[in-house]
């Protein structure tokens, strides 16, 4: 009671300080208690905006998956000079498209084979289709099967480099593995 009373004179020397006149029979209005405090409460998951970067980094993730592993899928392999079998260096390049395409039952792929200008078209052609049917034997043996890979020969028609010299020649005598079915879902093997 005290307090109100002590509130009610301070309300009137301001007023009068002012300059202001109350009427005495108004009364002075008491005031207003200051509101409750709001009970506290415990802070929520945040909304971030990143929800929009992080499916943006998980996609960029994603194509440059793809592009590696659609890279790993068209090294070439090499054969020497009148050959058509697998050379041992070869092996671990065939080994890890065996394990992509293990990993990707939906992914086809062409194997072409090409030779060097050295010999006749017709014996160049027939190289380069023994050297593409040993690169799909050799995936097969690993287990994918022949219904997923088309073999075909280009021979000496499409060469990577178009010098004369041995080591053009070692880079025409080869396999390309081309990606045709599957590579918008691709993933890496385990």
């Amino acid at each position: 009671m005290r307090a109100s009373k002590l509130s009610m004179l301070l309300t009137l020397a301001a007023v009068a300080a002012c300059g202001g006149r109350q009427a005495a029979d108004e009364p002075v209005p008491e005031p207003t208690p200051a509101p409750a405090p709001a009970p506290e409460s415990t802070p929520g998951p945040v909304a971030t905006s990143d929800s929009g970067s992080d499916s943006e980094r998980m996609a960029r993730e994603h194509a440059e998956l793809i592009r590696a592993v659609t890279a790993d899928l068209s090294t070439p392999i090499h054969f020497d000079y009148d050959q058509a079998t697998v050379r041992g260096d070869d092996r671990a390049v065939l080994d890890r498209k065996a394990a992509i395409l293990k990993a990707n039952p939906n992914a086809r792929i062409r194997v072409s084979g090409h030779a060097d200008e050295r010999g006749s078209d017709e014996y160049n052609l027939a190289l380069g289709n023994r050297r593409a049917g040993a690169g799909k034997r050799y995936l097969q043996n690993k287990g994918i099967e022949a219904a997923r890979m088309e073999a075909i020969s280009y021979g000496e028609e499409r060469p990577m480099s178009q010098a004369t010299d041995e080591a053009a020649y070692a880079q025409n005598r080869r396999d390309e593995f081309e990606l045709t079915a599957g590579g918008e879902t691709l993933v890496a093997p385990q």
